[in-house]
């Protein structure tokens, strides 16, 4: 039923904290939105009586609040000074395998590693065909377990030599966090497909997916990590050193393509990434809809003194929806934001209703609709995507039990029309709703119940992601332009390659 693509993974790492484990506990926490079937936390310290590093961990299905849900974990288990976590979303075919729950570990000749993963590689493939041919033996259906395995089999003096030798073999997006026994380590593709912040709490560096990952554990936001860079924390540094940093090449000489979607639905709206404020972005967003597609031009019913009310599908879409009104009312043309739509945010996600008829019946789960506020109004409502389009039917049909006057159906982004290979899961092409009626917007109206379906052209979409952050670089739109800046293997299986 879910009608919104899922990103794949949130990744947390501190180095040279006491509370390693526990403020890797309250990153994962924040960042709970980018992944819900699995989360694990792997930490590193030097056993004294035994003369050597340890690496416990602890990893299982579920939310991080029910993974890690005894205290004492983290003082008897997960202890040291050094930590990374992820929480993790994964294609159907592999969901319940829990070899594939991250961070990954594993010793070998140079000590231990560990290491957590937001991505997807392009040349998955063919480094897996290599492997078998050379008679590895895989313990996953993870791509990221063959990065241990690239690191394992280098023949380079160091084991940062190691790590840098297997980041110039693998192509495609990634953000990762790695953890060997005295070192934690930062990697973001040359691409900057997926963000990475760098953070600092107490003296101690800390890295993740998003700063709303710093916020809940009052750490400062430094900076994003480069698209390329390489960056190497050890137990000193934040107090006597900085970081060493490398810089890997792009494979394809390709600019800079950070994924738009990010700021389009994906990252929290309190979150910065790719050095802007995600509510700005959305806000500008819903400002460039409203000078494509003003009020004047949408409604088409005389209500009276009625103005026309726009609503948001909340939650991602509530900023788009204020810049929308916001612009609108600056443009001259008069509505009002209302709260039509509430959502229920106790549903879990293996909620499942008595006697469960439909997948409607799972959308009232989740939303029911404010009668009083739309009863005989003009309505415009505002999400930020449209994917399959089944839960926006629902929708629109709950919305017209309300009794409006008319319905339109507003869209901050592009049509989607293709699949990302680069971290990202959306449906089988052929389910896109912009797919499955050649593009004509008129049809897909009336497939979803409205009286007229707009969306923000690809233009407008970057123009707004710019004016919002003109020195970001730039940003891969592949998913509604089927413009891949990265080659991809289009015949790699799910359960094969698994996208974490």
């Amino acid at each position: 039923m879910i009608d919104k693509p899922r990103d794949y993974c949130g990744i947390f790492g501190i180095q040279n904290h006491p509370d390693a484990a526990l403020l890797s506990y309250y990153g994962l926490h924040a960042l709970q939105h980018r992944g819900q079937e699995s989360a694990g936390i792997v930490t590193s310290y030097f056993d004294e009586e035994k003369k050597r590093w340890v690496m416990p961990a602890h990893r299982d299905f579920g939310l991080v609040l029910k993974v890690f849900d005894d205290q004492k974990m983290f003082k008897n288990e997960l202890k040291g000074r050094a930590a990374i976590g992820h929480n993790r979303y994964s294609t159907t075919g592999a969901a319940r395998n829990p070899a594939n729950i991250q961070p990954f570990r594993v010793h070998y000749h140079k000590g231990n590693i560990a290491i957590g993963h937001n991505g997807n590689l392009a040349n998955a493939q063919q480094l897996r065909n290599r492997f078998r041919q050379e008679g590895v033996l895989f313990q996953s259906t993870s791509d990221t377990e063959l990065i241990l395995h690239l690191i394992s089999h280098s023949q380079k003096a160091t084991q940062i030599e190691q790590v840098l030798d297997a980041l110039e073999q693998i192509e495609g997006a990634y953000s990762l966090v790695m953890l060997t026994d005295d070192k934690l380590i930062a990697v973001r593709d040359p691409n900057g497909f997926r963000p990475l912040a760098l953070g600092k709490v107490d003296g101690s560096y800390c890295i993740a997916s998003e700063t709303c990952a710093f916020d809940i554990i009052d750490a400062e936001y430094i900076r994003d990590i480069d698209p390329g860079e390489v960056l190497v924390i050890d137990q000193e540094a934040g107090s006597d050193s900085e970081p060493d940093s490398y810089h890997l090449e792009p494979e394809y000489g390709t600019d800079t393509s950070q994924c738009i979607f990010e700021y389009v639905y994906f990252s929290r709206p309190d979150s910065k990434i790719f050095g802007e404020n995600v509510d700005k972005v959305r806000r500008n967003l819903g400002k460039h809809l409203a000078k494509e597609h003003p009020i004047s031009e949408v409604v088409r019913r005389d209500t009276g003194d009625t103005k026309p009310i726009v609503i948001s599908v909340p939650d991602s879409s509530n900023t788009a929806a204020l810049g929308y009104v916001h612009e609108n009312q600056k443009l001259g043309y008069e509505c009002k934001f209302e709260i039509g739509l509430i959502r229920n945010h106790y549903v879990g996600r293996t909620f499942i209703s008595p006697g469960q008829k439909s997948r409607e019946q799972k959308v009232r789960t989740k939303f029911n609709t404010v009668k009083g506020v739309i009863e005989g109004r003009s309505v415009i409502i505002v999400d930020d995507s449209i994917v399959r389009g089944t839960t926006s039917r629902y929708l629109v049909n709950m919305i017209r039990q309300a009794n409006p006057a008319e319905v339109h159906f507003l869209v901050s982004s592009p049509p989607v029309i293709g699949p990302c290979f680069y971290g990202l899961d959306f449906p089988d092409p052929k389910e896109l709703i912009a797919n499955r009626y050649g593009r004509d917007i008129d049809a897909m109206a009336r497939e979803i119940g409205v009286d007229s379906l707009r969306y923000l052209s690809a233009k407008g979409l970057v123009e707004a992601v710019r004016e919002s952050n003109p020195s970001s670089g730039g940003y891969c739109t592949a998913c509604f332009t089927e413009d891949y800046p990265v080659p991809v293997n289009f015949g790699i299986g799910k359960e094969e390659n698994e996208i974490v």
